[in-house]
């Protein structure tokens, strides 16, 4: 019986971690081939349509979709077959030029629709472009923001996709110097927007409207992120990329490109606080509407022609009384997802739960002060893999009476194991005396049998939530260790089936066994070697092979957890072996060791 618990225990943990893996498991291409891949298929697109004969032979009809509007009142166009070079010389534009940001602003339509990030590129390698943020809508994956605002009759035309503004003074934003456009309708209505822009990520819209027009008018402000051609995911559970936001009273709303493909839209209840827009792995976009009137958010799929996604508000409608003048300021954030940065937004700017940017899963309260651990380690010692292995020292260090308890407990079956092979000779025939008998002899010896399986269980919310960390956080990206590991975020780029690079060949993705992947498995094979043989076949099996299925298994995780979990098997061996060695009972490596290198008689024949 005994032997039988142990082996389902064996098995459900064994399923557990295999399931869990299998539901979170990372594509085994490298992230960094994955985006070179990207930026070389739009390049090349971008490259053909520079060839094309005529940037606007073809003209297809976009439809904006402005939040309120009638299709007829917003008929507009684009082409797909001008490259963004060409897009962007054609038509007025304000330079955006900041210590993290380059780009410009369209002057049609007031879009912020060309953004590069200065401080991020695509691979490792020195030479390697700078991520390319947001694209005209001219372009196949145009991306962009806008601002703007739906009116009436009485209103006359304000400012949409299709006004040009005019630049009032300086024309190129810096943190220091904020743009100020103005826009003067046939009804004496003027919008000044004055745009703004921190040394990060965060652009501030300003609109002061002044109503000249001697009657009163209403309109409604909008904004909205789209995006043309859907983008390339990592395409697992653990992370989300597409449509996002936190408004009303469902607060966070977390949807799938294919979700709102298939619903065509979805509409959350009214706020009068929030922000909503698109995220990716690393970058986001997300527009925070002014709080001073309720607001309409939207999520859409649109598939006029142009197939896009949007994510929109649409607010209440406010009135400017004739000679008066009202102020409606929305943000824009558009950048990579850095931590410190995320949460001093939400602090600094009042923006609700603006932290979610960042998808740090169920388990939030792990995952989080993990990462702020490991970063504060790192600003100590200077290197993010450093920082692992000292996170590690601290989790075994918090968990250490329990393990300690637990390998005393292991240590003392040790000691009685004579007794318990005693009993099941005894009893071999009476399998409920010999639970009883073993019953008695774990009371009278005072061992807890599942003892063993706290350790493992320990580690599971520690190792997702590094895992988490990991792959979700900017500032593990393109993070170097030593050596060849040149991304803690990425799987070990080498292999043992091409002796780690010295055979002039690739090997296919699933045979990856990299370095550390393998020293994780030799320490995970000595720690289990630490213990007895099972006496069972069928968990000695088990206890055979599940290094080396680990070891297959890990090769595809990011390096830095492949060195966590190594490292925290070399900590677990040594303090391991010497509770062992205080309680008095044997340890069993070396024995186990030699007796894998000696013949197994035969099974004489019966």
């Amino acid at each position: 019986m005994e032997n039988n618990r142990n082996f389902f225990i064996t098995i459900a943990l064994s399923i557990l971690i295999l399931t869990v893996w299998q539901v979170f498991y990372v594509n085994p291409k490298i992230e960094t081939q994955r985006e070179q891949a990207r930026i070389e298929t739009e390049q090349a697109e971008a490259d053909a349509a520079e060839k094309a004969t005529g940037a606007n032979d073809a003209p297809v009809a976009v439809n904006p979709d402005i939040p309120g509007a009638a299709p007829a009142d917003v008929p507009g166009g684009a082409s797909e077959q001008a490259g963004r070079e060409s897009a962007l010389a054609d038509g007025g534009r304000v330079v955006i030029d900041t210590p993290r940001l380059a780009g410009s602003i369209n002057l049609t339509g007031g879009r912020i629709d060309d953004l590069l990030l200065k401080d991020y590129r695509v691979t490792v390698e020195k030479d390697s472009p700078n991520i390319e943020l947001l694209n005209p809508s001219a372009v196949p994956n145009a991306y962009y923001v806008e601002v703007g605002y739906v009116g009436s009759e009485a209103s006359g035309q304000v400012p949409s996709y299709d006004t040009v503004w005019s630049v009032n003074g300086n024309s190129k934003l810096t943190p220091q110097d904020p743009v100020v456009l103005t826009f003067t309708n046939e009804k004496g209505l003027t919008f000044k927007r004055t745009i703004a822009v921190d040394a990060d990520y965060m652009f501030t819209l300003s609109d002061t409207i002044e109503n000249a027009s001697g009657n009163a008018v209403s309109i409604s402000n909008y904004g909205r992120v789209t995006r043309f051609e859907k983008p390339q995911t990592t395409g697992i559970y653990v992370l989300h990329e597409g449509l996002i936001g936190v408004t009303g009273e469902e607060g966070l709303q977390e949807i799938d490109y294919s979700d709102v493909e298939e619903d065509g839209k979805v509409v959350p209840s009214k706020s009068s606080d929030g922000w909503l827009g698109m995220t990716d792995k690393y970058w986001a976009v997300a527009i925070v509407p002014s709080g001073k009137q309720p607001f309409q958010p939207r999520f859409v799929y649109l598939d006029d022609k142009r197939s896009r996604y949007q994510a929109d508000f649409l607010s209440d409608p406010m009135v400017v009384d004739a000679g008066g003048s009202a102020t409606v300021e929305t943000m824009v954030f558009a950048g990579a997802k850095e931590v410190s940065k995320v949460d001093a937004y939400e602090e600094d700017r009042q923006i609700r739960q603006f932290d979610l940017l960042i998808d740090w899963g169920w388990f939030y309260f792990i995952t989080k002060p993990m990462f702020y651990l490991i970063d504060w380690l790192y600003k100590l010692l200077g290197n993010f893999g450093l920082a692992i292995l000292a996170t590690t020292v601290v989790v075994k260090l918090i968990f250490f009476p329990l393990a300690n308890k637990s390998y005393k407990s292991m240590a003392n079956m040790k000691k009685v194991q004579p007794k318990m092979l005693e009993i099941r000779e005894k009893y071999a025939d009476d399998k409920m005396k010999q639970q009883q008998a073993m019953m008695e002899l774990y009371k009278t010896e005072k061992i807890n049998p599942l003892a063993g399986c706290w350790p493992v269980l320990i580690q599971i919310p520690v190792f997702f939530a590094l895992y988490k960390v990991l792959y979700v956080t900017i500032e593990m990206r393109q993070a170097p260790f030593f050596g060849w590991i040149q991304d803690l975020a990425a799987p070990d780029p080498t292999s043992l089936f091409n002796l780690f690079g010295l055979l002039p060949y690739d090997v296919p993705a699933f045979l990856m066994i990299g370095v550390w992947p393998l020293i994780m498995g030799i320490t995970m094979f000595l720690q289990m070697r630490m213990n007895p043989t099972p006496p069972d076949p069928t968990q000695a099996m088990i206890f055979n092979w599940m290094p080396v299925v680990f070891t297959f298994m890990l090769a595809t995780f990011p390096a830095g957890l492949v060195i966590y979990w190594a490292w925290n098997n070399f900590l677990s061996i040594l303090q391991q072996g010497v509770i062992m060695k205080r309680q008095g009972a044997k340890i069993e490596l070396w024995d186990n060791l030699v007796g894998l290198l000696k013949k197994k008689p035969k099974q004489p024949a019966e």
